[in-house]
C-alpha cells in the first residue's frame, strides 16, 4: 500500500494528464458518432451551435479544440461553419484560438508522454512521412510549410512535433502562421455561403479543392523542392 502511494505521488501529473486525455477523446468520439452527420453540413453545425445560446462561442471553441486533440473531426468544415455563424473576422479569430489551444494540448501531451504514446495513436505511415519531412532542413520552416500546404494531415503533426526538436514557442508560432491562410479563406467562404456572389464562391471552392488535391498528391515533392531551393540559395550566399 505504501509503495502504491509512493508510485501514485511520483507519477501524479502523468496520471492526471492521462485521465484528462482519455475524457477528451471519449467526449470527442461520443459527439462525433452521435452528431457525425452534422459535421458534413455548415448549416447543421450552425443550428447546433446556436441552440446553445450565449454559450455557442464556447461550444465552437471546444469543437475546434477537440478536432485538433482527437484529429478525426473534419476541421475544414468546422472552419467554414465558423465563418457562416460569426462572419469572416470573428469566425477566423475563434477558429484560430480553438485550434491553437488544441495544438498546445496535443504538443504538450506528446512532449510529456513521448514516443510510446505517439506510436500508439499515429500510424507508421504518417510517422515515417513526417519524420522524413522534418529532417529536410530548418524544422521551423518545414513545420510552416506542412501547415500552410492544404491536404496534409495537420492535426496529427502536432503530436509528432511534440517529440521533435522544434521548441514549444516556435511550434505555436509557425503552426499558427501556417494555418492562418486556410482558416481565413474557409471563414470567408462560410460567411458568403448564402449571401455572397455565387460565381466567386464556386471559384473559391474549385481553387481550394484543387489545392487540396495537389497537396495530397504532390505535397511531399513541393516541400522537398522548396527546401532544396532554399538550401541552394543559402549555399550561394556563402
Amino acid at each position: 500500500m505504501k509503495k502504491l502511494k509512493i508510485v501514485l505521488k511520483k507519477y501524479r501529473s502523468y496520471i492526471v494528464l492521462a485521465i484528462i486525455l482519455f475524457i477528451l477523446i471519449a467526449v470527442a468520439y461520443e459527439y462525433y458518432n452521435k452528431y457525425m452527420y452534422i459535421f458534413r453540413d455548415p448549416n447543421k453545425i450552425k443550428n447546433w451551435i446556436m441552440s446553445y445560446g450565449k454559450y455557442g462561442v464556447v461550444v465552437f471553441l471546444f469543437i475546434q479544440f477537440l478536432q485538433v486533440v482527437a484529429f478525426f473531426i473534419p476541421g475544414e468544415i468546422v472552419q467554414i461553419a465558423g465563418g457562416y455563424i460569426y462572419g469572416t473576422l470573428f469566425g477566423s479569430i475563434i477558429s484560430i484560438l480553438g485550434i491553437t489551444f488544441g495544438s498546445i494540448a496535443a504538443y504538450s501531451i506528446s512532449r510529456i508522454y513521448g514516443k510510446p504514446l505517439v506510436n500508439k495513436i499515429i500510424s507508421d505511415k504518417d510517422l515515417k512521412f513526417f519524420r522524413k519531412m522534418l529532417n529536410l532542413g530548418s524544422i521551423n520552416f518545414i513545420v510552416f510549410l506542412l501547415y500552410v500546404i492544404p491536404g496534409i494531415p495537420k492535426d496529427v503533426l502536432a503530436y509528432i512535433c511534440g517529440i521533435s526538436n522544434i521548441s514549444f514557442k516556435h511550434f505555436i508560432f509557425y503552426s499558427t502562421l501556417g494555418r492562418l491562410p486556410g482558416v481565413i479563406i474557409s471563414a470567408y467562404f462560410g460567411s458568403k455561403i448564402y449571401t455572397g456572389n455565387k460565381i466567386v464562391l464556386i471559384l473559391i471552392g474549385i481553387t481550394m479543392t484543387l489545392l487540396f488535391v495537389i497537396g495530397v498528391l504532390k505535397g511531399e515533392k513541393i516541400i522537398v523542392k522548396i527546401t532544396k531551393n532554399k538550401t541552394s540559395e543559402g549555399d550561394k550566399q556563402l
